[in-house]
C-alpha cells in the first residue's frame, strides 16, 4: 500500500523556520520525481519545489533562496527546510511522488503569522 506522511507544520513567526518531511513507502522511492506543492485558502494548488531522481532541484520564484528541497533514498524521505518565512505561505503543504503512477499525501498545515 503507497503512503505518503507528511509531518513538521506548525505555526511560526514571520522570519521563521520549519522543516517539512515526507516519509514514503510501498513504491519504489528512488525512481519518483518528489514535490512539494501548496493550497492556500481560496486558491488553487501549487508547485513549490521538486527534485528529480538524480537530485536536479527546482523552484517556484516565489521561494527561491528561502526553501531548499532534498531527499534521503535510504530513508524514502524527501523534505522542505523553509527559512524566512513570509504570511503568504501560510497554506497546506501536499508531497507528490511521480513515476509510473502518482501518489499524493494528506498534506500538513503550515501558518505563518505574528
Amino acid at each position: 500500500q503507497v503512503q505518503l506522511v507528511e509531518s513538521g507544520g506548525g505555526l511560526v513567526q514571520p522570519g521563521g523556520s520549519l522543516r517539512l518531511s515526507c516519509a514514503a513507502s510501498g513504491f519504489t522511492f528512488r525512481r519518483y520525481v518528489m514535490s512539494w506543492y501548496r493550497q492556500a485558502p481560496g486558491k488553487e494548488r501549487e508547485l513549490v519545489a521538486s527534485i528529480s531522481t538524480a537530485g536536479t532541484t527546482n523552484y517556484a520564484d516565489s521561494v527561491k533562496g528561502r526553501f531548499t528541497i532534498s531527499r534521503d533514498n535510504d530513508k524514502s524521505t524527501v523534505y522542505l527546510q523553509m527559512n524566512s518565512l513570509k504570511p503568504e505561505d501560510t497554506a497546506v503543504y501536499y508531497c507528490y511522488a511521480l513515476g509510473l503512477s502518482g501518489y499524493w499525501g494528506q498534506g500538513t498545515q503550515v501558518t505563518v503569522s505574528s
